[in-house]
């Protein structure tokens, strides 16, 4: 028996796994090419804030933001998240940067902003777990918006 042979019948046995592989293949090919769009990291992001008057919203429960968030991050969890843009529309010509604990949850709502027609939305990459890894502060000061 070829080892060709071998393959297509290993390929019929198993057909599941190699749809799976061209799945995860061409999702990982996407994320390479599309995923960092629109993604800020952690220094980048300080500097939007610092300079360009970025608006930083953390959408993770209201008990994670009160243990630490970042510096007037005003706090608009992802469970109401699409009830709430409109309190985001007095921010519409600066930029917002959006986090959650990894930057999963965060990379959602960013679409939810953009459907809704805001422009600068940026996703902290790696949430605020990538904030304090970069040595980034945190508070539990609570703000207001």
């Amino acid at each position: 028996m070829s080892l060709f042979s071998q393959l297509i019948e290993f390929l019929g046995n198993h057909w599941f796994l190699f749809v799976a592989l061209a799945v995860i293949v061409a999702l990982l090919i996407h994320n390479l090419i599309v995923g960092n769009q629109g993604s800020v990291g952690p220094l980048e992001a300080t500097e939007m804030m610092n300079h360009q008057e970025a608006v930083v919203i953390d959408v993770r429960p209201a008990a994670d933001y009160a243990k630490g968030h970042i510096l007037g991050a005003i706090n608009l969890p992802i469970n109401g998240f699409g009830n709430q843009l409109a309190t985001l529309n007095k921010y519409r010509g600066k930029p917002i940067i959006i986090n959650c604990r990894s930057g999963a949850s965060s990379s959602m709502a960013c679409g939810q902003l953009r459907k809704a027609g805001f422009e600068t939305v940026y996703n902290l990459q790696g949430g605020i777990m990538a904030w304090e890894s970069a040595g980034q502060p945190l508070t539990r000061k609570t703000q207001k918006h």
